[in-house]
């Protein structure tokens, strides 16, 4: 951790009360009541103008990209309003949450711990109006970069059911549009959407799914989670909304999804059906080419009456990688300190983006237990690559803090590891017949090191706070 307190923490408060203020009553459940806080804050941008969604609203989402949550209010050829950004840097997240920025981690591992099971309501807003035909040409949905060669719904959350076990899941997936009421869906084959997908077509049916648009950030975070396969997400979600999650039943399909999100998508996932897809962009900005999704066939759609397409820019974007790196984060702290009781904030870094690069505190660590650590996250998470443990000093989301700790408290001799062959995602940009070497920094303090030891050069902590007192006078802002 920094030497100096982060001025963020003091609006702790702040972020409480104004969660609060966006829940009134009855707790909002949708992304309605942030882009309204977030509009009174300054950082909603809104646009009036007609924008192309043909690339057009890509490009818009890029340039502002972490700056501003946006709405655009009127799409070329479409009725309905579309918004993203809205959890594009972590102050953003913890606004979603209610927390202060620094208590984010403990709020998500806290929600794995005690988990709230959701509830069923009748009537739900998200089925205000349903459509049975032209569903997917009713939705605004951009295409998005160059070489992609359709349409994206790129913030489906999808909601499914283990087909053996009756057990739910919450996932993401990216949806390419194919026609009025068919798309293909890309799934990792060790995806647990894709696994279901399998068992239900080993007994010669579709699987079920719905794609849900819009719904809580919170919601939204849980179902990023890295879980087991039967562990329901929605029951974390519910822990993290400090209530439980009010779900509708769906019209068409066995499932159940949040009642207040703008849009649900109904239909089955034919696993049987390959469908190729072409060049994808992927979360490390680049292109990927993984051959053939499957077809997904669509029976309906209900939606909020005024509703709203959400939308999360894809490629290396704010969003797209804090909605993966903070849950990721979460998740490898839960697994890490149910064997290294002294661990401390797990960081996924936007560097790695979002996805590959993992730093971990680690308060006085014992002989071996970085190595541990690295073998726990390699264990945990394939698509994790590089991880750096640092001291509990250093703060694992500063990477300039991390790097000065590689500079000053490492030799590369003994401090680094490097293990190949380990199994890789299909995503990783370097992958191999499915393996990759991985790298392991040892960044700790070691007794012995340096006759000097390892204390800061700062002045006293009397001369920080008069000066601090005497800024405050004169120059308040800069304290900001």
């Amino acid at each position: 951790m920094n030497d100096r307190p982060d001025p963020l923490e003091d609006a702790a408060m702040t972020s409480k009360t104004a969660s609060a203020a966006m829940r009134g009553s009855e707790s909002d459940q949708s992304c309605r009541g942030i882009l309204q806080e977030l509009d009174r804050r300054g950082q909603l941008l809104v646009i009036s103008e007609e924008i192309d969604p043909i690339h057009d609203v890509s490009a818009i989402l890029s340039i502002v990209d972490e700056k501003a949550a946006v709405r655009l209010d009127r799409i070329k050829g479409h009725d309905m309003p579309i918004f993203g950004n809205i959890l594009s840097d972590l102050d953003r997240v913890a606004l979603a949450l209610g927390v202060a920025k620094s208590e984010i981690q403990e709020k998500l591992l806290s929600s794995i711990a005690s988990p709230m099971p959701p509830v069923f309501v009748d009537d739900a807003p998200v089925q205000q109006q349903l459509f049975q035909d032209d569903i997917l040409t009713r939705l605004p949905v951009p295409t998005f970069f160059s070489k992609e060669t359709g349409p994206y719904i790129t913030a489906g959350l999808i909601v499914a059911r283990d087909p053996e076990t009756g057990l739910g899941n919450a996932s993401y997936a990216r949806i390419k549009m194919l026609g009025p009421n068919e798309a293909m869906i890309g799934i990792a084959p060790n995806h647990h959407l894709a696994i279901m997908a399998r068992k239900a077509g080993a007994k010669g049916e579709p699987l079920p799914f719905a794609v849900v648009l819009g719904a809580h950030p919170a919601i939204q975070l849980a179902a990023c989670f890295y879980l087991g396969l039967g562990d329901d997400e929605m029951h974390c979600a519910g822990s993290l909304l400090g209530e439980p999650v009010r779900l509708a039943r769906c019209k068409s399909v066995d499932l159940a999804v949040p009642a207040e999100a703008e849009i649900v998508l109904e239909g089955h996932i034919h696993i049987d059906e390959p469908i190729l897809e072409g060049l994808v962009s992927e979360y490390h900005g680049m292109y990927e080419d993984y051959g053939s999704g499957v077809r997904v066939r669509f029976e309906c759609m209900t939606c909020r009456s005024d509703a709203m397409l959400q939308v999360i820019e894809p490629g290396y974007h704010m969003e797209h990688l804090y909605l993966g790196a903070v849950p990721i984060a979460a998740s490898l702290k839960a697994v890490i300190r149910r064997s290294v009781l002294n661990v401390g904030e797990v960081a996924v870094t936007a560097s790695g983006s979002g996805r590959n690069n993992v730093v971990v505190q680690i308060d006085t660590p014992r002989p071996g237990q970085a190595r541990r650590i690295m073998s726990i996250c390699w264990g945990a998470v394939s698509i994790v690559k590089n991880i750096t443990i640092v001291d509990s000093d250093v703060d694992p989301w500063d990477l300039d803090a991390v790097e000065l700790a590689k500079m000053t408290r490492m030799r590369a001799e003994r401090d680094i590891l490097i293990v190949t062959d380990l199994p890789a995602d299909r995503s990783e940009p370097q992958e191999s017949g499915g393996v990759i070497a991985k790298v392991g920094y040892d960044a700790t303090m070691k007794a012995g090191d340096r006759r000097e030891g390892f204390d800061k050069a700062l002045p006293p902590p009397d001369s920080y706070e008069r000066m601090r007192q005497l800024l405050s006078r004169v120059k308040p802002e800069i304290l900001v």
